[in-house]
């Protein structure tokens, strides 16, 4: 069983997601801890209710940004972490920190990456004007949303959408692929091939009808 350590800073609508896939044995893992940023974060309630170990690590009380991350890590690897998971958390990692967990930690994103990184994801897909979005899991790097990607869902834009309807039938979706991803990985069931993300089960059916 593998131990996930979660950063938020907000609502914690993913984290909520894991915490109910979890409780329903769907995954084969448990939350060790759930670490905030931000002192009064809505997520760090979900937690505490649901009996889940929390931390606050305040990055304005750092003097720099490596002893902020420092102290991150110092917590996650009390907890023995195998797996890092943002859910909505609001900091820009370093590659100190990304160093610690390569290809342990995943993010949930709301566009088709590498489409529309960054923030306001899906005000900037409306803006373009695309005609279909959704949401992607992918590993974290040293880039902004440039990872390799795990999964990917498709969610069509309607010509009425604006950027609250769009986020929010985005979002639905991010809630059932964010636990399909963590499913993956406390499975280990995910290969990481340079920027190529191959699930086991997949990988050997393809390989045994070339």
């Amino acid at each position: 069983m593998k131990n996930i350590g979660i950063l938020v800073s907000g609502r914690g609508s993913n984290l909520q997601a894991l915490i109910d896939s979890i409780s329903k044995r769907e995954i084969n893992g448990t939350i060790a801890i759930v670490v905030s940023n931000i002192e009064d974060a809505y997520a760090l309630n979900r937690a505490a209710s649901a009996g889940i170990r929390t931390a606050v690590v305040d990055h304005r009380k750092f003097k720099s940004r490596e002893d902020f991350e420092k102290e991150l890590i110092r917590v996650l690897d009390d907890s023995k972490v195998d797996l890092v998971c943002l859910a909505g958390f609001m900091r820009v990692l370093t590659s100190f920190f990304i160093r610690n967990y390569r290809n342990r930690i995943i993010n949930i994103h709301p566009a088709l990456l590498p489409s529309f990184p960054g923030i306001h994801a899906q005000k900037q897909a409306l803006d373009y004007g695309v005609k279909v979005s959704g949401c992607t899991v992918h590993f974290v790097d040293e880039g902004t949303d440039t990872g390799p990607i795990i999964l990917q869902k498709t969610v069509p834009v309607y010509d009425a959408d604006d950027e609250e309807s769009l986020s929010e039938r985005i979002l639905a979706e991010e809630h059932k692929l964010y636990i399909e991803a963590v499913k993956l990985f406390c499975s280990e069931r995910i290969i990481v091939n340079g920027r190529k993300v191959f699930i086991k089960q997949d990988y050997e059916e393809d390989k045994t009808t070339r």
